[in-house]
């Protein structure tokens, strides 16, 4: 058929040929489910219908694309979360760690302290008794000093 052809003239000579005579009031095509698309294709479907199920696929084409784009979105995201929890923990880890350490240094300073302690009595100790030492042998050289000295005297 020539493409120059009007779509009445189409639907009018199908109808035609199929029914026979009849009037032309009525697109009896259209009541047998027939109908023609833009390009004056035949089709089952209504214009309307399979102009509504295009743009439903489109918005349903659109919708995946969209859910695709989230989707990456909210795996970037769980992704980051994710290395920043790890991070946390690092870092709790190292605080945690650093505490410990400051209160093992801590008890060694005090128990250093303790034992500093310790010998700053003992050698307190040591000094009173070389202090009595000292008196002692302070007396005992005094004596021999004056022994000697009343030795010396009576010769």
């Amino acid at each position: 058929m020539p493409h120059n052809l009007s779509r009445e003239l189409i639907a009018s000579t199908v109808v035609a040929v199929l029914t026979g005579p009849v009037a032309m009031a009525k697109d009896p095509l259209a009541e047998a489910g027939f109908y023609f698309d833009e390009l004056n294709k035949l089709r089952v479907l209504e214009p309307d219908v399979s102009q509504k199920t295009s743009e439903l696929k489109e918005e349903c084409k659109d919708f995946v694309d969209k859910i695709g784009q989230f989707q990456k979105i909210v795996g970037g995201l769980i992704e980051m979360v994710d290395e920043l929890a790890k991070e946390a923990e690092t870092e709790k880890m190292k605080a945690i760690g650093a505490r410990n350490l400051l209160k093992s240094v801590a008890k060694q300073r005090e128990a250093q302290q303790q034992q500093l302690q310790a010998l700053i009595a003992e050698k307190k100790m040591q000094l009173e008794r070389y202090h009595i030492e000292y008196e002692a042998l302070s007396k005992v050289e005094s004596e021999q000093n004056e022994f000697i000295d009343q030795f010396i005297l009576q010769k």
